[in-house]
């Protein structure tokens, strides 16, 4: 089968589903997104994207739609919570655009999606269409019978499972996987931006380190606004994901914090409440002539902020293997598998390190500061080199 023959089902209409669209238009490889919901995503709160997401989302077409719409953050500024301290200020804008060749962008999550989604729409190798969830398939080896929720049948070569942390086809795909609370809650919200505090740099990403907690803020919407996270501890938390969340439930978490944060957080209304969700690593994200990408393969804490990064590298790689397929639709799946799953694994690993080192206490939270304190900010931001100057295959 020629690349340009195959005809690719994909069931998620997300970040994922719409660049891996995107990705195999660019090698010839038409595709059909399907999004259960009856429109394409529009929620959401901030998102960040380092220098190896913007890189794919300006080959793909959709960087130049979104670039009005981001902030691009001089600075990464890392502080004690209780007493607003700066720990250690790392450098962005500038300096990471000239080391990795493309900016660190920070945008309102339903940005990206309407820029991903008007690139996808004015593809012809790319067709959207919303209000259908595939919960099932079967592949009989030379083909691709997807069902729907409504039972229909659609039929196709490929079957890319892009539909999230919930995925309905991930056990028949992987044989297991099932997400569960990891005790930990995020709350998301969007504040307008005037009401931050004097005295923080407005262009830049801000942490706060609490002893169990941690609160992220940076500008979305070309700067006003700002994005705001509260992730608190919470051993009791419900799996809810994504469900409104009470102001007063928000300001209880942080009631130690320093009077800076306190009055941004006070000023926010409209939280979101997601419940932190982690999955044991999948052995395999391929069987035959389907596959699973995206969080439906391998959900990421946000500790690091590269879950949505991730899917665009997992589309990336898995339209050049379907490009160079040669006929075998499942050695070129399972080659995407094996060129993806242990990077996925060491992103994993390093958001899961990330939050326990945000949410040390007592003698290890002092001796994390004075560590913060004296290292070298170029230094440190070396030390990701490895996550933001990924490359990968050809895109």
């Amino acid at each position: 089968m020629a690349a340009t023959s195959m005809r690719v089902i994909i069931a998620g209409g997300g970040i994922g589903g719409l660049a891996t669209a995107l990705a195999l238009a660019r090698h010839g490889i038409p595709s059909q997104v399907y999004e259960r919901h009856p429109r394409f995503p529009e929620e959401g709160a901030g998102i960040q994207i380092g220098p190896n997401g913007t890189r794919i989302l300006m080959a793909l077409g959709a960087g130049e739609l979104l670039r009005k719409q981001a902030a691009t953050p001089t600075a990464l500024s890392v502080r004690d919570a209780a007493t607003a301290r700066e720990l250690t200020h790392l450098p962005l804008g500038a300096w990471i655009r000239e080391r990795h060749g493309f900016p660190y962008w920070t945008a309102h999550r339903k940005d990206l999606h309407a820029a991903l989604r008007q690139r996808a729409a004015a593809e012809p190798l790319v067709t959207l269409t919303p209000g259908v969830e595939i919960t099932s398939y079967e592949d009989d080896g030379n083909a691709i019978h997807a069902r729907s929720a409504n039972g229909e049948i659609l039929n196709g070569s490929v079957l890319i499972a892009a539909d999230g942390l919930w995925s309905m086809l991930r056990r028949q795909i992987a044989g297991n996987g099932v997400p569960r609370p990891v005790g930990k809650v995020a709350y998301r919200t969007v504040v307008a931006s005037e009401h931050l505090p004097t005295g923080l740099v407005p262009n830049a990403v801000h942490i706060w380190l609490a002893p169990g907690a941690h609160i992220v803020h940076y500008p979305v919407n070309a700067g006003h606004d700002i994005a705001l996270v509260v992730i608190v501890d919470d051993p009791l938390c419900l799996s809810e994901w994504d469900v409104p969340a009470p102001d007063d439930a928000v300001r209880d978490k942080i009631l130690h914090i320093a009077e800076p944060l306190q009055s941004l957080v006070g000023a926010a209304r409209n939280w979101r409440h997601w419940s932190l969700q982690a999955m044991t690593p999948l052995a395999r994200w391929a069987t035959g002539r389907a596959a699973l990408l995206g969080d439906a393969a391998h959900p990421m804490l946000p500790f690091l902020a590269q879950g949505a990064v991730m899917a665009l590298e997992d589309a990336t790689v898995l339209a050049a293997r379907l490009a160079k397929s040669n006929g075998n639709v499942a050695a070129s799946l399972q080659a995407y598998q094996d060129d993806r799953r242990p990077r996925a694994l060491r992103v994993a690993e390093a958001s899961r390190r990330n939050g326990r080192i945000y949410h040390l206490a007592g003698a290890a939270a002092l001796a994390r500061n004075g560590v913060m304190k004296v290292l070298p900010s170029t230094l440190v931001m070396a030390g990701f080199d490895w996550l933001y100057g990924w490359k990968g295959l050809e895109i």
